[in-house]
């Protein structure tokens, strides 16, 4: 992000403007990259990041004795701008580029560093005295860190005895403040052990440090007073975390070079949420005031993974349709088929089952261990699922004649708000006013100290709006509206989808009508092709493509 607040843009050694796609094509067949990333200790004097990157790259160059490609970004969005830089892992010559890893470990700082001191000048004695007392109380890593860190020994002990009295206080200093954080332990006066793992916990301490600065800057931007008390990092790898629901503050981006992103979420717990949502396609777009529900995404494998290897361990290791249905009498062929192609990701993504011609699959004896493998993947990409609960604010659902939101809690009773405080207040008011239009639309009655709902209100409520939608659709389409229900055929050419009260629809149409059935976000690439179903309920099975042959979507 830059100093404006607006998207960072990638750029290379002649172009502000670089191009990530034709980077990651000239990358690929790599044996590895170089990524790392650039923070002089001076970068808040620097309006502009993009001459220093260039002309350490090219010092880069120098010492290496090669030319490099390379593309970087610059990141303004905490208290330590810095940049972002990635590096093809190719010499000029065509063979693999070597960095020696001292030189990765400290000479790219110090290049750095050098050419900080040129721009900026000599610091002081006593500036420099002022930045490493700053860093003492820090929680995240430092140069301090850095300096206990090539004086300890093999077993992480360190004393920091030194002929300058001033850093040695210093060093101390930090040591105790390491203490205090359970990342260093004194062992007799004037000796200490650092924690094992105390550079990646400090690195995951200063990101947390940024995070909090993000949830600050987004919710001040929106005017929603939250307290510190209030700001809260999901962590989908926690057994105990819960799901997510609230409305959607900001969307952004937190690392270009590996294309994640984040969700400001401020919840109807009261708290103010950031969330890593992984890589940007793997979400669909979610607009600011949208209500969410985020899900931290399970690695477990799913039933079904269960079924394929207990099938297959009845039959020598393969599995088959055919050797599903005679193990599971009661299942159809259709519920087979998700099985198989279950199965035809996870080989298309990991390799770990093969297809024989004959249509069979060989099923490892670890395959629930495989499964789990390809889960944990896909989780690092995509690590929670959104749900889309919600185009309309509360307000715009108070008064609709659509099945919202609001209807769906009330008559489930199960997600009231556990905090009256934050957005938690503001949907207990929600659900109040609402709950007073239902009463004074016949949909609901009080009787003693609760409130009773028709039986199929939420049925009525989505039957009114689609009806009153479809009145304007069918003006705009010069085509009359079918109403379906269930087990009826659906069949015509995908048009698009609507966003309405009730959800999310999709309008499909022949020569002589159109219909509205439920939208899902499969059908995505289908719009402008020809689609058949069933309507099942609520849901409908689609067929894509004309005839039996074409695939399905249940």
């Amino acid at each position: 992000m830059t100093r404006e607040g607006e998207r960072g843009q990638l750029y290379d050694a002649g172009q502000d403007r670089a191009d990530g796609k034709a980077f990651l094509e000239r990358a690929e067949g790599d044996r590895h990259q170089f990524r790392f990333i650039v923070a002089p200790e001076d970068g808040i004097e620097y309006d502009d990041l993009k001459p220093l990157t260039r002309r350490l790259m090219a010092q880069m160059e120098e010492d290496l004795g090669t030319h490099l490609d390379w593309v970087a970004v610059d990141h303004f969005n905490t208290g330590h701008p810095h940049s972002h830089i990635i590096v093809r892992g190719k010499a000029d010559d065509g063979h693999d580029l070597v960095i020696a890893r001292d030189y990765i470990a400290t000479g790219i700082r110090e290049r750095a560093a050098e050419l900080v001191g040129l721009d900026l000048g000599p610091r002081t004695d006593r500036a420099i005295e002022d930045r490493l007392r700053a860093e003492m109380d820090q929680e995240r890593l430092t140069s301090l860190d850095r300096h206990l860190l090539r004086l300890a020994d093999d077993d992480h002990r360190v004393a920091p005895a030194s002929r300058d009295a001033v850093r040695q206080t210093l060093l101390t200093g930090r040591l105790k403040r390491l203490e205090r954080l359970g990342l260093a332990e004194e062992l007799r006066s004037g000796q200490w052990r650092l924690a094992d793992d105390i550079e990646e916990t400090l690195r995951r301490m200063g990101e947390r440090g940024d995070i909090i600065k993000t949830l600050h800057r987004e919710t001040a931007e929106k005017n929603i007073a939250r307290s510190p008390a209030d700001y809260w990092v999901h962590d989908p790898a926690d057994r105990n975390t819960t799901p997510v629901v609230g409305r959607v503050v900001a969307r952004g981006l937190s690392d270009e070079l590996n294309d994640r992103h984040y969700l400001i979420v401020d919840g109807a717990d009261g708290r103010a949420h950031y969330i890593d949502i992984g890589r940007g396609e793997a979400t669909e777009p979610t607009p600011e005031g949208i209500i969410v529900r985020v899900t931290a995404k399970g690695t477990e494998p799913r039933p079904m993974d269960h079924t394929v290897a207990e099938v297959a361990s009845l039959n020598g290791g393969r599995y088959t349709i055919d050797l599903h249905l005679r193990h599971d009498p009661p299942a159809t062929e259709d519920f087979a088929e998700t099985h198989v192609r279950r199965l035809e990701a996870i080989r298309r993504a990991t390799g770990g089952v093969t297809r024989e011609p004959d249509g069979a699959w060989i099923i490892a004896p670890d395959h629930l261990d495989r499964v789990a493998d390809y889960e944990r993947r896909r989780a690092k990409s995509a690590p929670v699922i959104v749900e889309k609960l919600s185009h309309l604010t509360l307000d715009q659902q108070i008064g609709s004649d659509g099945a919202t939101w609001l209807d769906r809690e009330l008559v489930s009773g199960t997600t009231e708000p556990t905090r009256d405080s934050g957005f938690g207040h503001e949907v207990r008011e929600g659900m109040n006013r609402r709950r007073q239009w239902l009463i004074e639309q016949g949909l609901a009655q009080e009787e003693q100290d609760r409130t009773i709902y028709r039986a199929n209100m939420l049925a009525i409520l989505r039957r009114h709006e689609l009806t009153r939608g479809a009145g304007q659709l069918s003006d705009q389409l010069g085509l009359a509206y079918a109403e379906t229900r269930s087990g009826d055929v659906v069949e015509g050419r995908l048009v698009r989808a609507i966003e309405l009260a009730s959800g999310k629809f999709a309008i499909v149409e022949n020569a002589r009508e159109f219909t509205l059935v439920p939208w899902r976000p499969v059908l995505e690439p289908h719009i402008g092709k020809t689609v058949s179903g069933i309507m099942r309920g609520d849901g409908i099975s689609w067929t894509i493509g004309r005839g039996r042959g074409g695939p399905s979507i249940s």
